[in-house]
């Protein structure tokens, strides 16, 4: 890997995984809302930002996402659920990763092996639903993983040799996690930038269109 773009390179996991490759070599390009004023929610940020690169990306990260949804915590139940809150789940965390991928086709290379990868979630998987709950933010990100999966398919009649994936980096020692993680065990953002770079270095164009957790295991749709 040469060339990396990061999507949210001033965030937790965003940050460290611009770290992690940058220490390895990589020329990095970062992206984000307070360094470049990048606003993933309106197209023609998105549009401006990336047409202004030059194409040859080897991977294309976007690191992006909230789990408040406009200031309201997830829902605990359906009394809960807003249409301001989960409009904005669905702008920040499935049409945000939808207008990166539209807008970076053109960054990849057609003539070799190149990653698309998006941060979703475990609790977006629709069958390994068991608790309920967070309806905005499963369904935002259960979308996301729709775009991915159907984006892949589309990049495939272009991009032969690239992969479009999902990624799950487990919970994440992060501002966007503190009040959420509970008894669950926890891994730092430089912990999760190796897990989830083992798992990109890896992937094969066989396996575009899917959706990985940070030990490269498959998590059901």
């Amino acid at each position: 890997m040469q060339r990396a773009l990061i999507i949210g390179a001033s965030g937790g996991i965003g940050g460290a995984i611009a770290a992690a490759l940058g220490a390895r070599g990589v020329t990095v390009r970062g992206l984000s809302r307070s360094v470049d004023g990048l606003d993933i929610t309106d197209e023609a940020s998105v549009a401006a930002a990336l047409r202004a690169l030059e194409p040859g990306f080897d991977l294309v990260f976007v690191a992006t996402g909230q789990l408040p949804g406009a200031g309201a915590a997830p829902e605990k139940s359906l009394r809960m659920l807003t249409p301001q809150a989960m409009m904005d789940q669905f702008a920040v965390n499935c049409i945000g990763p939808a207008l990166v991928l539209k807008h970076a086709l053109r960054l990849l290379p057609r003539d070799r092996h190149a990653v698309f990868a998006a941060l979703s979630a475990r609790v977006g998987s629709i069958e390994d639903n068991r608790l309920g709950g967070w309806y905005s933010y499963r369904a935002a990100k259960a979308a996301l993983n729709q775009v991915i999966h159907t984006g892949a398919i589309e990049l495939a009649r272009t991009h032969p040799r690239a992969v479009c994936v999902a990624l799950h980096p487990g919970t994440v020692a992060t501002d966007f996690t503190s009040n959420y993680t509970d008894r669950h065990p926890t891994v730092t953002p430089s912990e999760a930038a190796q897990n989830l770079l083992a798992v990109i270095n890896g992937l094969k164009p066989a396996q575009t269109g899917r959706f990985y957790d940070w030990a490269g295991k498959p998590v059901p749709w």
